[in-house]
């Protein structure tokens, strides 16, 4: 055995009746990765909850801010990518993710950090909430009760909102993201009323059903679009900001839960040069040579190829002061969706659906969340345990 596959299993090649298996779902997900998932609805009630108990009403106290930063890593960082794209165009002030320890050096007084971490011990946060504390910034603590950023947070008299560890980080975007942008609307920054969450937490529970263990691949969504990924080398674009953060999201999932190496990004940019993998060796030029007659199931590992699939927003006002105008991204969509045709690359679609920003995104999120899950366990992976990670960190700590 080579140095550092201890605990990897799997296989290579997806087994397709599994996903039509429950119990044999369940055996293989020992973590409970699809329960957690299916628990998203919940942690928006229960998250929302919980921040209606943190006194956010303080930070309204100083005013609006100079600007807001949030600091986190991995899921944590999302969050601030959530915020930004939710306050949209309009919002008075520049929301900035921050991904390493520290803060800005030009963060101070004037200024809100936002620390998020779902364990509350990520260096990255720690020490932004540091940095906020001794540089008299206005502070804001998400993470776990009775922890290290939860210590800080009452050190520095500022509100910290607890998030119950019921799931591993990557599971609790929802849990982690409404304290964040419940504190930025007691700043002024968005305007997320109750309804919102309430239907958000709504459409999740009801992708949740639809994307049940127990509904089979053909009516099931998440999935159809892992059977459609399994094998190939996924392109994950958005149509829109909106979209752009689910496929940034989708691209996380894919690579920490199913390990699959994955393109994401906004249409916009892959006008800019990425939309040339459309021509490449894995998308037109291996699809130019594939016979129409063969059996899929016979591909060998020669034959891997791009699977693009597409998130469109189609946004909620075309009037709003948006980065390009909607009629805009949906040309570029269409022109997308045509390309990947005529190259022969296979493109799945989702298209939000909702009447907020809030619940569209959350309606670009849940069924490739899921489909993530079902793609690692067609290889035989537990989506839950990544031994990579547990290594790097071994290996980093040293």
């Amino acid at each position: 055995m080579i140095d550092g596959t201890a605990g990897v299993s799997g296989r290579r090649d997806a087994d397709e009746a599994l996903l039509d298996n429950p119990q044999a779902l369940a055996e293989a997900d020992p973590g409970g990765m699809l329960r957690h998932t299916a628990s998203a609805g919940a942690q928006v009630r229960e998250s929302a909850a919980l921040a209606a108990e943190a006194n956010l009403a303080v930070l309204a106290d100083d005013g609006r801010p100079r600007a807001v930063v949030i600091a986190g890593i991995g899921t944590a960082g999302r969050t601030g990518d959530v915020l930004a794209t939710v306050a949209g165009p309009r919002c008075p002030v520049p929301i900035i993710g921050h991904r390493s320890a520290g803060v800005p050096g030009w963060v101070g007084a004037a200024d809100v950090v936002i620390a998020v971490s779902a364990s509350g011990r990520s260096p990255e946060a720690l020490g932004a909430a540091e940095a906020a504390h001794r540089r008299g910034a206005r502070l804001v603590a998400v993470g776990a009760p009775d922890s290290q950023l939860q210590s800080i947070a009452e050190q520095a008299r500022a509100p910290f909102i607890p998030v119950p560890r019921r799931a591993p980080a990557r599971a609790s975007l929802w849990a982690l993201t409404v304290p964040v942008l419940l504190a930025a609307r007691s700043l002024g920054l968005v305007k997320v009323n109750e309804a919102d969450l309430a239907e958000t937490a709504a459409r999740l529970d009801a992708d949740a059903d639809r994307c049940r263990s127990a509904a089979e691949s053909f009516v099931n969504p998440a999935k159809s679009l892992a059977l459609g990924l399994a094998g190939s080398i996924p392109i994950v674009w958005g149509s829109s900001p909106l979209a752009t953060v689910a496929a940034r999201r989708f691209g996380d999932t894919l690579s920490a839960n199913a390990r699959y190496p994955v393109v994401t990004g906004a249409l916009g940019e892959a006008g800019r040069g990425r939309v040339g993998l459309l021509d490449g060796v894995f998308g037109g030029l291996a699809e130019g040579e594939r016979d129409i007659f063969a059996d899929p199931a016979e591909d060998d590992g020669e034959s891997t190829r791009l699977r693009l699939v597409l998130l469109r927003d189609g946004g909620l006002n075309a009037e709003d002061d948006t980065d390009e105008p909607l009629a805009v991204e949906e040309r570029r969509a269409d022109a997308v969706q045509t390309l990947a045709e005529r190259r022969g690359v296979r493109c799945d679609v989702v298209t939000a659906e909702g009447g907020s920003a809030l619940e569209r995104l959350a309606s670009l999120i849940a069924v490739p969340d899921f489909a993530s899950i079902y793609l690692a366990l067609a290889h035989g992976l537990d989506p839950m345990a990544v031994p990579a990670i547990t290594e790097m960190k071994e290996l980093s700590n040293q």
